[in-house]
């Protein structure tokens, strides 16, 4: 091996390891909290548009965010059901 390539298997081998810690910071539960989201910080769609970011005003009713579990209504907002699948 010269030493390109243990530069590259390091520098791999830290991105690999950067990953693994910061997807286990994202486990913990969730749930969507509408009326909490600030304008443009929205984490999905509602029935006025089809993406993430697209809110137009803070703390729309019809706008959600996740939000840690037991957090949303502490800040004011509404905990959106799940939607349930057809079979």
């Amino acid at each position: 091996m010269n030493l390109k390539t243990i530069a590259i298997a390091s520098a791999v081998g830290s991105l690999l390891a950067l990953g693994a810690g910061t997807a286990s910071a994202g486990d913990e539960a969730k749930e969507k909290c509408a009326g909490v989201a600030e304008a443009g910080k929205n984490d999905c769609a509602n029935a006025k548009h089809a993406c993430a970011g697209q809110a137009k005003t803070d703390k729309a009713a019809d706008e959600w965010k996740f939000v840690p579990k037991g957090e949303c209504e502490k800040m004011g907002g509404k905990i959106v059901a799940a939607e349930k699948k057809a079979m």
